[in-house]
């Protein structure tokens, strides 16, 4: 099964394939992602009869979007790929999906996504004016 993951925004999109099925879902995470992103993504699998174990790759979207959102999700993704040594590959744009897919199918494995954000992150301290510039 193939899990396809969007967080450059608000609302995180997911889907898994799996042969000809396809489960879509959609979570309006806010600024929850980090806390409940795991936790949805477990409710989603069960929903579909679906275990953790049972993904053997997964797709991303890299960006541009969100710094925080592309941040989380990515990081997450890889971590799960690296972990159950699965392939992971990233992909922009509105053909993302398809893209990636492709480049699955195509026997690629980019083992690590980078996040594309599309410009340099804005980052402020806490209770500062202060910018930080990476």
């Amino acid at each position: 099964m193939i899990i396809l993951l969007d967080t450059s925004t608000s609302l995180c999109k997911l889907t898994f394939i799996d042969g000809d099925k396809i489960h879509n879902s959609e979570w309006q995470a806010g600024r929850g992602l980090a806390k409940g992103l795991l936790s949805y993504i477990d409710k989603e699998l069960f929903l579909f009869d679906k275990k953790w174990s049972e993904i053997t790759a997964i797709c991303v979207f890299k960006g541009p979007g969100s710094f925080t959102g592309l941040r989380i999700g990515i990081t997450v993704m890889n971590t799960i790929a690296d972990a159950n040594n699965i392939p992971i590959v990233g992909g922009s744009g509105e053909n993302w999906q398809n893209e990636t897919i492709s480049k699955l199918a195509d026997g690629k494995n980019d083992k690590i996504v980078i996040p594309l954000y599309g410009s340099e992150p804005n980052i402020t301290c806490a209770n500062s004016t202060k910018k930080v510039t990476i």
